[in-house]
């Protein structure tokens, strides 16, 4: 199986099977984001508390990169502290940018690493992300 490949079936199975899809019930940090470009959008939802992203999730619609990236997203924040889901949006900028990155606790998020030669879906890739930041920040 090629490289390639196999990173399609990880966005794939990250877009079919979402992780942390939905919303909190309780008070929550929310952030919402749009694409005008593409038409993607984003709610992003953070408990953050005393200095850590207890839990994340998001609903949105989009195509398969963004929902994707959005789902391995949350998933490789929680538990983090603010600081260390800012440095992994730091390492997923750098990606995007082209350079070599790993993400040894949530290796998915290098599927992504294929956007960066379609600089239209950069920001697809990238919606979640800025929205984790604009979170953090807020």
């Amino acid at each position: 199986m090629q490289l390639d490949d196999l990173y399609r079936r990880v966005i794939m199975d990250h877009y079919k099977n979402p992780r942390n899809r939905g919303r909190f019930e309780e008070d929550s940090v929310t952030v919402d984001l749009n694409n005008p470009t593409c038409g993607d959008r984003i709610s992003l939802q953070l408990k953050l508390q005393d200095g850590l992203v207890e839990d994340a999730r998001y609903t949105g619609e989009g195509c398969s990169i963004s929902m994707s990236s959005a789902s391995m997203m949350t998933e490789a924040v929680k538990g983090k502290t603010l600081n260390e889901a800012l440095e992994l949006a730091e390492r997923f900028s750098s990606l995007m940018k082209g350079d070599e990155v790993e993400f040894e606790d949530y290796e998915d998020i290098e599927a992504l690493s294929g956007v960066n030669k379609f600089p239209a879906r950069i920001k697809c890739a990238t919606l979640a992300w800025n929205a984790l930041r604009k979170g953090i920040d807020q």
